[in-house]
């Protein structure tokens, strides 16, 4: 089967699509179950599996036989596709307050423009009331998504004290955003 592998990819560098398309046919269903495995998420198993294809069709990721079995190279290739999908979400989904404002300046609603603009402002007020060593820490982590580690790396503050600052932020902001964000 390997030497099988090896031929089909072979074939594929040569845009033999017929050749793809066995290969896809072949590794179709192990490999989205192996991805849906990692991601725990139908769209990303799917979005990393075409990605690998068109990856091994355009000739980017080249398989060198001397390495490895052919079916290592590609369920290697299919596991750091679909972490690199999640990562790229992730921060996307921690985006900076600022950096959220154009997606919401295209929508038909001003009034769900106010509310957010009020919600900032309810926010940014309460991180106000911070010490500025905890302010900085919730920077970090909640506006640029940094984990408590990079927070730690960055400013040479051990961790146990990114930590603890962090926990006291939270701490004093949960009663806070409370309490503004009721009169909202």
């Amino acid at each position: 089967m390997q030497n099988k592998d090896s031929l089909l990819y072979e074939r594929i560098r040569q845009k033999d699509k017929s050749a793809l398309e066995e290969l896809y046919d072949r590794y179709e269903k192990i490999l989205y179950s192996f991805l849906l495995k990692i991601t725990n998420n139908h769209d990303i198993a799917e979005e990393a599996m075409q990605d690998v294809f068109i990856k091994i069709w355009q000739g980017t990721g080249i398989y060198d036989e001397s390495k490895g079995k052919f079916r290592s190279w590609l369920f290697t290739i299919a596991r750091n596709k679909a972490l690199d999908i999640i990562r790229k979400q992730q921060k996307t989904q921690s985006a900076p307050i600022e950096d959220v404002e154009p997606f919401l300046q295209s929508t038909d609603s001003t009034e769900k423009e106010t509310e957010w603009k009020e919600e900032q402002t309810v926010i940014r007020e309460a991180v106000s009331t911070l010490s500025d060593d905890q302010r900085k820490m919730v920077h970090y982590m909640y506006f640029k998504g940094y984990t408590q580690q990079k927070i730690a790396e960055l400013t040479g503050i051990p961790l146990g004290t990114v930590k603890g600052r962090i926990r006291l932020a939270l701490k004093k902001l949960k009663p806070l955003l409370a309490d503004r964000r009721g009169s909202i």
